[in-house]
């Protein structure tokens, strides 16, 4: 998780985040204000995870923009946990804050298998 930890820190200062752990995941929180689930995209790929984020905003009644300081624009790419599981991966996007849920394959990597007598 140290990557990942590192690619958030490198991220510009205007973009806020939090990083949480429990012992089956791992959560993302960024701040996307006025980002909708239509203007928002998240992918996975090769152990990669990228965010696309776009603010649309129309100027009120008659007005133009003369200046445009509030725009949002986020495209930032960030490597997986090693131990994360891409593809299981859950996104929620609720009044500007989008939150990524990131599961965690099992600590010990045993799967159980169970065993049925067969009739004779």
């Amino acid at each position: 998780m140290s990557a990942l930890r590192a690619a958030l820190q490198d991220l510009s200062e205007d973009v806020f985040f939090d990083l949480l752990e429990r012992e089956d995941a791992y959560l993302l929180v960024l701040d996307v204000p006025g980002v909708s689930a239509d203007s928002l995209e998240v992918a996975v790929d090769d152990g990669r995870l990228s965010i696309e984020a776009h603010r649309e905003k129309d100027p009120a009644g008659d007005y133009q923009y003369l200046e445009e300081n509030r725009s949002l624009f986020l495209d930032i790419e960030l490597p997986l946990p090693a131990d994360a599981v891409s593809t299981e991966t859950e996104a929620i996007v609720e009044r500007g804050v989008l939150e990524l849920t990131l599961p965690k394959t099992s600590a010990t990597g045993e799967t159980t298998i169970d065993v049925v007598e067969e009739d004779s």
